[in-house]
């Protein structure tokens, strides 16, 4: 037994596998977050349009979508240990990889390694946190799973643009190596490895169906901001997405061993907990995304001071982590998140009374209530997902969540990168106008005698959106 082992031998182990899962999955989703602020930087750096710049996005996304769905069976199978630290290191060198490309189709390539590795990573690391932990703590285990799912999506957008400013746009991936090492190193060490005796063998169909059945729908949905509803490659990728949906249901409820075992959904638990933190995926994604778009484009804040206010969110729901992980023992699921969803359906139908006069401390405080109260959803929700299930089922289970998790958040993500990558490699024509003092009266009309607005004009667009996001 080496040194480093010796020392991790004085701790619990569970307390030893929620630091691993915290750096790997921290890594996994800063990098998801990080990249949109250098698409300009990566357009002019490699003359690229458009539709070849969203593919960087895009190609991850897929191989995500593809990975997800095999990681129960491929950690359960090889151990999660041993799939845990190849998921780190396969992402570590496709991140320096990416750092050092010479061309877009490069990137694009090494993005799609990229992805397979961030796709087994939180599902196995999951997967190892909900076994180390006694039933009785899972909603301990659900505060810690906050921890880097709340932190790095705030971090992202303020590190990248630092970097991009500062240094290169290839910093944001060289930026995963030192914590991508600490992680490998960490875990290899710290540790213990897992099989399931009772693993079947591999469900081809069950891989197949599921990889494009996802595929088909990020597909269709990376396609939609720009070609819309007429667009009939959107038709045939949404309805064969739909098709690979149905035949998945029907295959796998005849597989002896199926890689996305459907039987776990007889559990009410966990149907429950998937539907909750599906719905709340897609709030709380598409609120977050229209939040900096209301900030920047809509009230001229920088991308810093943006992101220092909607920081108040992740603010809220880390100091409320510990208590809704106590009040779970206390009031149960129901309860708590009959609280969560209640104080979310509040604090997004508020938002649709911020102006271009609202003070930036009302939007903090409003983010910072919605962030105690989305603790109170996810932290319950994963905890009665896992609730009943035997050991032996956490880890497909595990790969069914992240596939709701994906799919959930994916519209607004998907959007947003699309969004990034319209605006890459141009650069705004006109410095942002100041705010109109109350004493400057007026400001005068157009041609057609109306006063021109465009800035309140898309106020009403966005707010729109969010207040149909709380429907």
């Amino acid at each position: 037994m080496t040194g480093l082992q010796h020392l991790f031998a004085r701790y619990e182990y569970k307390w030893l596998v929620a630091v691993a899962f915290t750096f790997g999955v921290f890594m996994d989703m800063l990098d998801t977050t990080i990249l949109n602020v250098a698409l300009p930087a990566l357009s002019s750096e490699f003359n690229a349009s458009t539709e070849t710049l969203q593919w960087v996005i895009t190609g991850f996304l897929l191989s995500l979508a593809i990975s997800v769905p095999a990681s129960g069976w491929i950690g359960d199978r090889f151990g999660s240990k041993r799939t845990f630290l190849a998921s780190v290191g396969s992402f570590v060198v496709a991140s320096a990889l990416c750092g050092l490309a010479w061309s877009i189709e490069s990137l694009i390539f090494f993005r799609v390694i990229q992805g397979i590795g961030g796709g087994l990573m939180t599902p196995v690391g999951m997967a190892m946190l909900y076994r180390a932990f006694s039933v009785q703590e899972r909603a301990r285990a659900s505060a810690i799973l906050t921890i880097p799912t709340s932190i790095a999506p705030i971090v992202g957008p303020l590190l990248g643009g630092y970097l991009v400013d500062t240094a290169s746009w290839r910093w944001v991936f060289f930026i995963n190596l030192p914590i991508g090492v600490v992680a490998f190193v960490f875990a290899w060490y710290a540790l213990r490895e897992h099989r399931e005796a009772s693993v079947g063998r591999f469900d081809p169909w069950g891989f197949i169906l599921a990889g494009a059945g996802l595929s088909g729908a990020l597909l269709a949905l990376t396609r939609w901001p720009k070609h819309g509803a007429s667009d009939p490659a959107i038709w045939a990728l949404g309805l064969g997405s739909i098709a690979c949906f149905v035949l998945l249901v029907i295959v796998e409820r005849r597989t002896p061993s199926p890689m996305i075992d459907l039987g776990l959904f007889r559990d009410r638990m966990f149907r429950i907990g998937i539907a909750t933190a599906f719905v709340a995926n897609a709030v709380v994604s598409g609120v977050m995304f229209l939040m900096p778009l209301y900030l920047q484009q809509i009230r001229g804040f920088s991308a810093f001071d943006s992101g220092l206010a909607t920081f108040t969110q992740t603010l809220g729901a880390l100091v409320m982590t510990q208590f809704t992980a106590r009040t779970y023992t206390r009031l149960g699921p129901r309860r708590n998140l009959l609280i969560g969803l209640s104080g979310m359906a509040i604090t997004t139908a508020m938002l649709v009374w911020l102006g271009l006069e609202t003070d930036l401390w009302w939007v903090r405080t409003l983010l910072f209530f919605r962030g105690t109260f989305n603790a109170f959803i996810f932290i319950s929700a994963q905890s009665s997902a896992y609730a009943r299930l035997p050991r032996e089922k956490i880890g497909l289970a595990a790969s069914v969540y992240q596939m709701q998790r994906q799919v959930g958040s994916a519209p607004c993500g998907l959007v947003g990168g699309t969004r990034c990558s319209r605006h890459a490699g141009t650069k705004p024509t006109r410095k942002q106008s100041p705010p109109q003092r109350h004493d400057e009266g007026p400001k005068p009309a157009d041609s057609s005698g109306t006063a021109a607005r465009p800035g309140r004009d898309r106020l009403n667009r966005c707010v729109g959106r969010i207040a149909a996001l709380s429907q």
